[in-house]
Order: C-alpha cells, then sequence, then structure tokens
C-alpha cells in the first residue's frame, strides 16, 4: 500500500499527515527525526493499551527514546478534569525526566486526542504531541485541526485549547481491531465532509458502503487521505474557526445535545451526528434551502451505513436546553450549518424554535 501524506498548512506550525499501513511500527523513527526530543510519553486510554501500547513502546525503545506510558479508563464520560487531573499527577510523578524535551503521544481514537492533545498544551505551558489515531474517527476528523478539550456537565469540549500537533500518523492496519459499530461511527463523519464540501465523496460513499464497512483496507486508506485533505483544507483557512471552519460543525449542534441528553455511555458520536445531520438537512428543507430529495438521499445513505435516522426516547425540551450550552450560541443565539446543497453549506441564525422543534422530534424512534 502506497503511503500518502497531506500538508496542513499553517505556516511554521504547520505539520503532515501520513496515511498508509504499518506506521505504527515506524512511530519510533518518526519522533526520533524530530529536533531535541528526548523521551515520548504514551498516552492511551485502558481499551488501546490492550491492543497497540506494546507495539507503540518497542518502535519508540528502538529508536533509543524512553516512552512511559499513561493509561485512563477507556469511554467518552472519562474525558473530564478529573481524568486530566490525573494524567497531570501522573505525568509529573515522572520528574525530572519531564521537561521541554519530552513529547505526548496520544494513542488512541478522538477521546484519547482530545484529552491528551490537551495535556500537551497546558503541561509546562505547552508541550510537542503526537496523534497516533486508531479508529476512523479520529483518523478523518480529530485528529487533525488541533483542537484538544475535555467535556464539562454542562456540554462537550467546553473545556480546552488550540494546539496544534508536530505530526500525525494514521496506521490503516489499526481498523481492523475495531468493532463494526466503531467503523460506521466513523463513516458519519466521512459523510459530513461530503456534505459540506464534496459532492462527489457522496457518490463514493454510496457505491462503497458495503466495503467501507468491512474496512477494506486499500479503500479505508483512499477514504481517509481524502477526507483529511478536505479538513487540512479547512484547517489551513481558517484555524481558529472564525469563518469556513465552523462548516466542520454541521450535524454537530443538534449531534451534540444529543450526546449529552441520551448519555455519552449510550450513544457514539457518529451516531449523534448522524442525527443531528439528519436534522439539519430537515430544517434546511423547511427553510428552501434543498429539495425532499436530498434529505431522502441522506436518509438512505445513513441507513446503509448503519447509522441510525431515528432513536427512541429523545427529550427534545432536555435537548433545546442542551443547545444553549453549545459553544457556537453567540448573543444567546444558536447558529445553526445547514446544506444548500450536495458539497454546500452555510451559517444560519434565524431558525424559528418550533421549526427546530420540530426537527429533533422527527428523529424520535
Amino acid at each position: 500500500m502506497t503511503q500518502q501524506t497531506i500538508r496542513v498548512d499553517l505556516g511554521p506550525r504547520g505539520y503532515d499527515v501520513r496515511v498508509g499501513a504499518g506506521l505504527l511500527a515506524q512511530l519510533g523513527p518518526s519522533l526520533s527525526a524530530m529536533k531535541g526530543v528526548r523521551q515520548a510519553v504514551i498516552i492511551t486510554d485502558s481499551r488501546v493499551a490492550s491492543i497497540h501500547a506494546a507495539a507503540a513502546v518497542q518502535s519508540v525503545r528502538s529508536a533509543g527514546l524512553d516512552a512511559p506510558v499513561l493509561v485512563f479508563p477507556a469511554g467518552e464520560e472519562h474525558k473530564n478534569l478529573s481524568t486530566f487531573g490525573r494524567l497531570m499527577d501522573s505525568l509529573f510523578a515522572l520528574a525530572p525526566a519531564i521537561d521541554r524535551d519530552s513529547l505526548i503521544v496520544a494513542l488512541g481514537g478522538g477521546v484519547c486526542g482530545d484529552l491528551a492533545g490537551f495535556v500537551a498544551a497546558t503541561a509546562l505551558r505547552g508541550l510537542r504531541w503526537v496523534q497516533c489515531p486508531t479508529t476512523l474517527l479520529a483518523d478523518v476528523d480529530a485528529s487533525v485541526g488541533g483542537k484538544t478539550s475535555v467535556d464539562h456537565p454542562a456540554g462537550k469540549n467546553l473545556i480546552g485549547a488550540f494546539h496544534q500537533p508536530s505530526a500525525v500518523l494514521v496506521d490503516v492496519l489499526a481498523l481492523g481491531t475495531l468493532p463494526a459499530r466503531q467503523i460506521s461511527n466513523g463513516l458519519a463523519e466521512c459523510v459530513k465532509h461530503a456534505l459540506i464540501a464534496d459532492a462527489a465523496g457522496l457518490e463514493f460513499l454510496e457505491a462503497h458502503a458495503a466495503d467501507l464497512l468491512a474496512a477494506q483496507p486499500e479503500l479505508m486508506a483512499r477514504l481517509i487521505a481524502h477526507d483529511v485533505a478536505i479538513k487540512a483544507a479547512v484547517v489551513s483557512a481558517d484555524e481558529r474557526e472564525s469563518g469556513v471552519r465552523s462548516h466542520l460543525n454541521f450535524g454537530h449542534t443538534i449531534g451534540h445535545a444529543i450526546e449529552i441528553t441520551v448519555g455519552l455511555d449510550r450513544i457514539l458520536h457518529g451516531e449523534a451526528v448522524s442525527l443531528g445531520m439528519l436534522a439539519a438537512c430537515r430544517l434546511a428543507r423547511w427553510r428552501g434551502l434543498i429539495g425532499e430529495d436530498l434529505v431522502e438521499r441522506v436518509a438512505r445513505l445513513l441507513a446503509g451505513l448503519n447509522l441510525p435516522v431515528r432513536w427512541g426516547g429523545l427529550d427534545a425540551q432536555a435537548i433545546e436546553t442542551a443547545m444553549l450550552h453549545d459553544k457556537k450560541v453567540r448573543s444567546g443565539r444558536i447558529r445553526f450549518i445547514l446544506p444548500t446543497g450536495a458539497g454546500r453549506v452555510d451559517v444560519f441564525e434565524d431558525i424559528p424554535a418550533p421549526l427546530v422543534r420540530q426537527a429533533i422530534e422527527s428523529l424520535a424512534g
């Protein structure tokens, strides 16, 4: 399999995202090639540690670097200040070894990337870090762009910082260790990218749904590299989400609120985004921005990728309340990213509350 490299162009803070097979085994040489790195502190969760940590440690140590491993409990419900504090305690317990020449390696999915990245952003006022994503969701979305965070009871990702990694290594072979539900979880973000910026991507997902669900490596590498290129272009144009980067929040306004109200232990991020995207498409249809044919097409694609288009027991009132705590709220007004066509979206702040309630209720199973 040919390795592909996508550049996130942020001037002196730019970095490469490498996509290919066997890149986890190349972690050590990749780190030793970086100037001044003396040790790599690997942060991972309990599930990923049992599968990938040994290979990562072996690679780093074979390159002559120390490689202590810090493990936290798996699950979005553990992406909080309490876990962050324990990781900081463990990190500083490595003193005097821990210093500005130390580098953090985030080994895992999106939760690990957010949490380990926030540790890197804040420890010693900022350490270099490298992302080694192990889920499709992290491959195509969370690992690129430098968003780091923890959740708060008031909402997802409310505490964090922008802190770009030094490199991202996407090993597509890691996808072979994932359950089917996690593959679908990541494909939701691929649908998002297609709907906001790549109409041809919709056709690709529709044509190859079965092989993508089977995580066929060559096809996955092609999809990941393509989606990373889309996100890299957006991030390069708008690093701090003051403009076009907000388009990446398509499906997330309602989706994040669904995650909070349903429970992070019951619904996956991509599943909530699937529901949020469909609700956004219906809002766009009711506003006259798109036709019913696109709404139905999106619903068919999501269902064909084993993503939910309905969810039983949704509490519309609780979801609306949770939306008011979203980071994208401005002066009390909720901002929605709505499609204006296949591969095109825009920002809207004037969506009537009754229409929003109708869109949420349309998702109830």
